[in-house]
């Protein structure tokens, strides 16, 4: 199997090194993203209105975009991500209207690269909802 040196919207580079620059880790790590968050979008929106189940989602998507280094990804979501820490302790954040389009068009970015880049390496996809 070939695992691709670059992949947009992605620090290859830096998770490699963070995975004892052993390319193989960071492609498993790739496929687990894929399969797992395969869902997340929906799972995600139906959370939203509920801030301790939507900062599971978002912090469930920022470890793992982060540890695939998909910066954008990890960043949109580290800052929603915050946002709610804030709330649930008992501050009143507003959330930007547009964090979540954000979040969620750098998902659909950094998801589908990573799928593509899976699917064309022969790998299997998952079937989303």
């Amino acid at each position: 199997m070939l695992i691709p040196q670059k992949l947009d919207g992605f620090d290859v580079e830096d998770a490699v090194a963070r995975m004892l620059d052993r390319p193989e880790l960071w492609w498993q790590a790739v496929g687990f993203f894929v399969h797992h968050f395969a869902g997340w979008k929906t799972t995600w929106q139906a959370s939203v209105g509920d801030d301790a189940a939507e900062r599971r989602q978002v912090h469930a998507l920022r470890s793992a975009a982060a540890n695939v280094g998909a910066v954008t990804l990890a960043a949109a979501a580290e800052r929603l991500e915050k946002a709610l820490l804030s709330r649930l302790d008992g501050k009143p954040e507003e959330i930007p209207g547009n964090w979540r389009t954000l979040l969620g068009e750098a998902f659909d970015r950094a998801w589908g690269a990573a799928a593509r880049a899976w699917q064309d390496a022969g790998c299997d996809l998952p079937e989303r909802p």
